[in-house]
């Protein structure tokens, strides 16, 4: 039986929806929030960014290779 590895994940990007739909789709893949959100201002670009955690439990030993957004 491989062993159960958590995998986390940080999402960023600027706080549009194109943001919550990065999130929303982490979550339909069975990713669950971990912690708050943050939110920093970007003043050179003039926008507030959006960070937020995410984790996952599978089935499998963790390797340094592994694509985390295809999971």
């Amino acid at each position: 039986m491989p062993k159960q590895t958590t995998l986390y994940r940080y999402l960023t990007g600027p706080d549009d929806a194109s943001f919550c739909h990065r999130v929303s789709e982490a979550l339909s893949r069975g990713w669950v929030l971990y912690g708050p959100p943050t939110l920093t201002y970007d003043e050179k670009a003039g926008r507030v960014i959006c960070g937020q955690a995410v984790i996952k439990d599978v089935d499998r030993a963790y390797e340094p290779g592994l694509d985390l957004s295809q999971q």
